[in-house]
């Protein structure tokens, strides 16, 4: 394991402190960000965040994207435009970030855990089937019930873990013959394809997360993506207080959010999506030096499934056992190199531990196994 802490640090020349992903800003930035300045218009009125958008319709193919003031307001909106209501029911999975679920909470609503794949680490189509099959009921009115707690499932959301897409066309299958809305938890996933597509623009709603220590960042913020121009105008409508257009007047036509991304978040997102194609270039190569050097050693290193090309945000192991992963992490730690385990598991957590779950075998045995390793673009071919 020595051997890796001196291969991470060859990898990005240097002996100082090595983070696990740290924004790279070599572009316009500055000049951008200044801008807004000068103009004064800081705030969610400004020419930046119609721009972010439309570079983000162009580089996803999505029909509409709407920016929002972060990722967490984009899930809530994406939940709330599904129809999501207090009481209602989400499938998900457990091993995610706390957002996913935070976002549920916060509306009354309750995540169903389900396992994940093996291929993707993200929301497994045959675990989904296989809980309905057992538990899922479609009332006269076409809702899917829950057998036993009588509570409407409302929705499927799965998150690409690490930006490896999950496996979409299965899971639009079973939302269809379920009656569900199908959400991406894209967050990690901006400039992940799964087959032909981006991720984000198969489920009906999406949301993307643009926090520091995402693929590019503008400071905090996100995206909520729709395949519905309809759905896309009204997203626009309600993240930005339902304020009903007038030269001077301040009328809401019905309780909306102030979820607008500022210009000033904005402006370094235009900047940061000028070199996206080129981060995404650098973090695949990035991984595949990281693959080289796992190939055939105890570590085993996860990969792309084999239907997606990812983004490779976070490059991830898998190690023998729980004795090793813990074993891993101090050794790069406490040399200063930063690696983490994956997050806890959702139930695990005390707001979520009476939630209602399916086997999560696969769960929990990669919580034990999964350490995620610095992931930063680098600068230069490697």
């Amino acid at each position: 394991m020595s051997s890796l802490v001196k291969f991470i640090r060859e990898t990005y020349q240097t002996n100082e402190f090595i983070p696990l992903h740290a924004p790279t800003f070599a572009g316009n930035e500055q000049a951008y960000v200044a801008e807004t300045i000068t103009s004064t218009f800081v705030s969610s009125v400004g020419k930046f965040v119609t721009d972010f958008e439309q570079k983000i319709e162009a580089f996803t193919q999505s029909p509409k994207a709407i920016a929002t003031s972060s990722g967490s307001s984009a899930l809530h909106t994406a939940l709330y435009m599904a129809g999501v209501q207090s009481g209602d029911l989400v499938i998900t999975q457990s091993l995610t970030f706390v957002a996913t679920c935070n976002a549920l909470y916060h509306m009354g609503a309750a995540p169903i855990f389900v396992d994940i794949s093996t291929v993707s680490l993200g929301l497994s189509p045959q675990a989904v089937q296989t809980y309905l099959e057992e538990y899922g009921l479609l009332n006269e009115e076409g809702l899917c019930i829950h057998k036993e707690t009588k509570q409407t499932i409302k929705a499927v959301m799965p998150m690409h873990t690490f930006g490896h897409p999950v496996e979409l066309d299965e899971l639009v299958l079973i939302c269809q013959q379920w009656n569900l809305v199908l959400i991406e938890d894209a967050a990690e996933s901006l400039g992940s394809r799964y087959k032909e597509k981006h991720t984000g623009t198969i489920g009906e709603f999406a949301a993307l997360s643009f926090n520091g220590n995402k693929i590019i960042t503008t400071g905090g913020g996100g995206v909520l993506l729709t395949n519905n121009q309809a759905n896309g105008i009204r997203a626009k409508h309600i993240t930005t207080t339902a304020k009903v257009p007038h030269p001077y007047e301040f009328y809401h036509d019905e309780a909306g959010f102030n979820y607008r991304m500022p210009n000033l978040n904005a402006a370094l997102g235009c900047a940061q999506m000028e070199s996206l194609p080129l981060f995404i270039e650098q973090k695949r190569a990035l991984a595949m030096h990281y693959n080289s050097f796992f190939d055939g050693g105890e570590l085993l290193f996860v990969q792309e499934p084999s239907y997606a090309k990812s983004n490779y945000w976070l490059n991830a192991v898998i190690c023998p056992n729980l004795h090793s992963r813990d074993k891993l992490l101090k050794l790069t730690n406490d040399s200063g190199v930063m690696t983490r385990p994956v997050w806890q598991l959702m139930h695990r957590l005390p707001m979520f531990k009476d939630a209602l779950r399916g086997s999560l075998q696969h769960s929990e045995w990669f919580e034990e196994r999964l350490v995620n390793l610095p992931s930063s673009p680098i600068n230069t071919r490697i």
